[in-house]
């Protein structure tokens, strides 16, 4: 159980919520473990077997304090709020924003400014730990010229140019991604990101793991009352969740990219565990994908320092912080909306 940003997060199983006066009682095997006075809370978030009383419910509901629950692995279920909500006026100024061009190339500058620098970070990581195994050279040489990227995520930049920059430094980043595979160099090799379909294992492995993190940033969104198909960098298409794409691009480096890293350079997969159809579509068997699985919810335990709000927090949670901090910064209180930055 943690509290960040005025949200209770419980994710301990069996965990019981219930109303005690003018706090929210957590016990977990009739033991109390926690109580939090209501007016400090504006959400409670429960992951998996997580049970609240009624009367908390109503409580809550009373105190606009909305209750979301999601499966124990982070995907959306349900939301339980009072009928007087903000969730309009957020999602209203959610839309107005959107639809002003200046204000949408801020927030796309800030998100990708979050990934370029994600980005350089993975290839720096991989020359600390790793340099007399790779082309350091090259490496070096793309780190640089992320860096003249991130010089030119400038203020004022319009939001077609700032496609461009990220176009230019995920062709910078991909071209030398090859490097920083240093086992099973024949089995996995990479050439370019490729999709719809994936055409190599590296792909395949790319491919899947965004979509599993798409599903949780959708799922965050949807938890502080963001509407995940309106977004900023990613515009309006149906049937397209922008918004979620566009906070997935400051984790794509650090989450996926590297776990899928860890999972070849360990020799956690086999080559044997991928097949390859007539179309040319690479695909994982089952055993594969179940280990993929596992790799990412753990992945998801570890705590990690967030540089924002000075807390440490557990890698899962940072989609629901980053959601947090859109929301204040959409409601006004905030003067930018901080992109999540690792180091």
């Amino acid at each position: 159980m943690k509290k960040h940003l005025n949200t209770l997060f419980v994710t301990t199983q069996g965990a019981y919520l219930s109303k005690e006066g003018e706090t929210v009682l957590v016990r977990v095997k009739k033991e109390t473990r926690l109580r939090v006075p209501i007016h400090t809370l504006g959400g409670i978030v429960c992951f998996g077997n997580v049970l609240c009383s009624p009367f908390l419910l109503g409580f809550c509901a009373e105190k606009d304090v909305a209750v979301s629950f999601l499966t124990e692995y982070g995907r959306f279920l349900a939301r339980v709020q009072g009928p007087v909500s903000g969730n309009v006026l957020l999602r209203r100024e959610q839309y107005r924003r959107a639809d002003d061009m200046d204000v949408s190339a801020r927030m796309a500058r800030a998100i990708l400014i979050g990934k370029v620098a994600n980005c350089r970070t993975v290839l720096r990581r991989g020359l600390r730990d790793h340099a007399e195994k790779m082309n350091g050279s090259d490496v070096k040489e793309a780190v640089t010229r992320l860096g003249n990227s991130l010089d030119g995520l400038q203020t004022g930049v319009p939001l077609d140019s700032l496609r461009g920059i990220e176009g230019e430094a995920a062709h910078t980043y991909f071209s030398v991604f090859d490097h920083l595979i240093i086992s099973q160099k024949k089995a996995f090799v990479f050439r370019g990101r490729n999709r719809r379909p994936p055409l190599d294992r590296v792909n395949c492995l790319l491919s899947f793991i965004y979509t599993l993190l798409m599903h949780d940033v959708r799922s965050a969104l949807e938890t502080v009352g963001l509407d995940p198909a309106v977004g900023f960098l990613h515009r309006d298409r149906p049937g397209r969740p922008g918004l979620a794409l566009d906070i997935m691009e400051e984790f794509r480096p650090f989450l996926a990219d590297r776990l899928v890293l860890s999972l070849i350079n360990l020799n956690q997969l086999q080559k044997s565990g991928f097949t390859e159809s007539e179309s040319g579509a690479v695909l994982m068997d089952d055993e594969t994908r179940k280990s993929v699985l596992v790799a990412y919810q753990k992945r998801k335990q570890d705590e990690i320092f967030h540089p924002f709000i000075e807390e440490k927090v557990t890698v899962g949670l940072l989609f629901h912080m980053q959601a947090l901090l859109l929301a204040r910064y959409l409601r006004g209180d905030l003067d930018g909306y901080p992109c999540f930055i690792w180091k």
